[in-house]
C-alpha cells in the first residue's frame, strides 16, 4: 500500500517567539512533496504535485490557518517542553 502522512514540527533554541520555527511537511511514500515553514511564510513544493499544491494553498484559506500555527502550537508547547527538560536535568 501507499502511505500518506503529515509531520508538524517546532524547532526552538529559546522561549522567544521570534526564535521558533514551525514547519509542516507532507509526505507520500517517504518522499516529501510540500512543506510550510513559518520562516519562509508560505508553502514550498518539492515535486511537480507539491508545486501545484503549494501554489493553490498559498492563495487559499490554508494560509490563514498556517500563519497562526507558530503562536498556537509552538509557543504554547515551548513552556511545557522547557519545564520538562529542566525537571529532568
Amino acid at each position: 500500500g501507499f502511505r500518506h502522512y503529515t509531520v508538524a514540527d517546532c524547532e526552538f533554541n529559546s522561549s522567544k517567539l521570534n526564535d521558533i520555527e514551525y514547519t509542516q511537511s507532507y509526505y507520500y511514500n517517504k518522499l516529501e512533496y510540500v512543506r510550510f515553514s513559518s520562516s519562509v511564510g508560505k508553502y514550498v513544493g518539492y515535486t511537480e504535485y507539491g508545486i501545484k499544491n503549494a501554489e493553490r494553498w498559498n492563495n487559499g484559506p490554508e494560509m490563514i490557518a498556517r500563519r497562526g500555527e507558530k503562536e498556537r502550537y509552538c509557543f504554547h508547547n515551548v513552556g511545557i517542553d522547557v519545564e520538562a527538560d529542566l525537571t529532568k536535568s
